[in-house]
């Protein structure tokens, strides 16, 4: 069908029992999942990649703690740029369709990563080699935002109703996929290219090999949308209802988008106090470099196994009772083995506790794509989930400065303990107010 007749079109559901629709259904979860985890490769690699040769990019008397500052603003760039992507991209993919608005925002990030493969350092432009590499990841954050906005609703809307547990798992499976490849990527190149200085290998030309597999696979993922993954039949069957952002936030779209805020702040917060803090918070109370690097693997390897059990546990029990569940696990037990990692930096006692509060981090976010897509109906899905995924990331990816005034009245080494504790509040919460909504189709949303 074409983009002019969506706009009038309404007929029947489409049949979910044709072969024809479940082989393009799982063209579109291929897409997605693959999807999802180049944009996860991408998101992580100032925080795992280039945090070991970040001294190329900054002054030589630069201290550890406006080191970590600047790690964390290339991140927080990035997460800015997400919700951006998505109130860009979100409309146009709930106007124009899912396959072409991903098309784009892939094409872009392409571009924006080839881009920071090939920078200047600090030695050549100054300061300005650091404003670059922010304007860079703040680019490559607005088309990532747009990519995932477009592609994933695409997927879900392919998900029989009893396995939408299953799909969303899967689509962000890539997420410690990517955390693990990017890990085992940079180990690698580390080998190969020793960190240590501004004029060390690692520095000079060792941190442009992940970014230049960040490249190829933007590519290949452009590649991909354009040649096998077909466009939402549900979307093209669903008329076009007006400015789609002033649809998403009235009525009872914006009470389900203050929910899902909620819930994605929760996410954020866990996951900051995990994952993003934890290579350069833990490089700075002097744990090894190469030590870090093995916690994130083990910890990435668990949840990938870990990922579809947890979406079949909410397709079974409820997506709002497992949210529930996880934000107490992250506020109790996260925050003690967070806090043990930090006491106990022994080799052992390091990985075990290091790795559970990780895990527990990673876990939330096998649930939460299915439990945003079920919120909002799907002529705003795509604006509804991108947003309602993105925003929520804003307040929390400025987490290195709330550690620095937490600091202030506390030990500085336990403060990504309070960031992990708020988010397991926020999850609890945010799944207490939600509702079950696992039993509709997503045309009936």
């Amino acid at each position: 069908m074409t983009d002019t007749a969506q706009a009038t079109a309404h007929t029947d559901p489409p049949d979910r029992t044709s072969p024809h629709y479940r082989a393009k259904g799982r063209r579109a979860l291929g897409g997605a999942m693959f999807g999802f985890f180049v944009d996860m490769y991408d998101i992580y690699l100032p925080v795992i990649a280039l945090a070991p040769a970040m001294a190329y990019f900054a002054a030589t008397d630069t201290s550890n703690i406006d080191m970590a500052i600047f790690t964390a603003l290339i991140f927080v760039a990035s997460i800015i740029g997400r919700p951006l992507g998505s109130i860009i991209f979100g409309p146009m993919g709930d106007r124009l369709g899912r396959r072409r608005t991903t098309l784009i925002a892939a094409g872009g990030s392409a571009v924006c990563t080839g881009a920071m493969t090939v920078m200047p350092g600090f030695a050549t432009i100054g300061v300005w080699a650091l404003v670059l590499l922010v304007v860079l990841r703040l680019f490559d954050g607005i088309f990532l935002g747009g990519e995932y906005t477009a592609a994933n609703p695409l997927a879900m809307e392919y998900a029989p109703r009893n396995r939408r547990g299953i799909y969303g798992s899967l689509i962000n499976m890539g997420y410690p996929a990517a955390l693990g490849t990017i890990t085992v990527v940079t180990i690698v190149t580390l080998a190969a290219f020793p960190a240590g200085g501004a004029d060390a290998p690692y520095s000079e030309w060792g941190w442009r090999i992940p970014f230049g597999i960040g490249f190829l696979l933007c590519s290949a993922l452009f590649v991909l949308y354009w040649k096998a993954v077909p466009e939402s039949e549900l979307w093209s069957k669903v008329p076009e209802s007006g400015n789609p952002l002033k649809v998403l936030f009235s009525g009872k779209n914006l009470k389900a988008f203050g929910i899902a805020f909620v819930v994605g702040t929760g996410c954020w917060l866990t996951l900051n106090g995990t994952v993003g803090v934890f290579s350069s918070h833990f490089s700075g109370l002097g744990v090894d470099v190469s030590r870090i690097n093995v916690i994130i693997l083990i910890a990435a390897g668990l949840a990938v196994v870990l990922f579809p059990l947890v979406g079949h546990l909410g397709q079974l029990c409820g997506r709002r009772q497992v949210l529930m569940a996880l934000g107490a696990i992250n506020l109790v037990v996260g925050s003690l083995t967070l806090s043990l990692a930090v006491l106990f930096r022994d080799e052992v006692f390091l990985i075990v506790f290091a790795g559970m509060a990780i895990i527990g981090g990673l876990l939330v976010w096998a649930m939460i794509t299915a439990f945003l897509m079920e919120l909002f109906p799907t002529e705003v899905r795509a604006s509804g989930y991108g947003i309602a995924y993105s925003l929520p990331s804003v307040v929390p990816a400025f987490y290195a400065y709330y550690m620095v005034g937490l600091g202030t009245f506390m030990n500085y080494d336990y403060t990504p303990v309070v960031i992990l504790a708020a988010g397991g509040i926020l999850l609890f919460l945010g799944g207490y107010i939600a509702k079950d909504l696992r039993h509709l189709e997503l045309e009936d949303v």
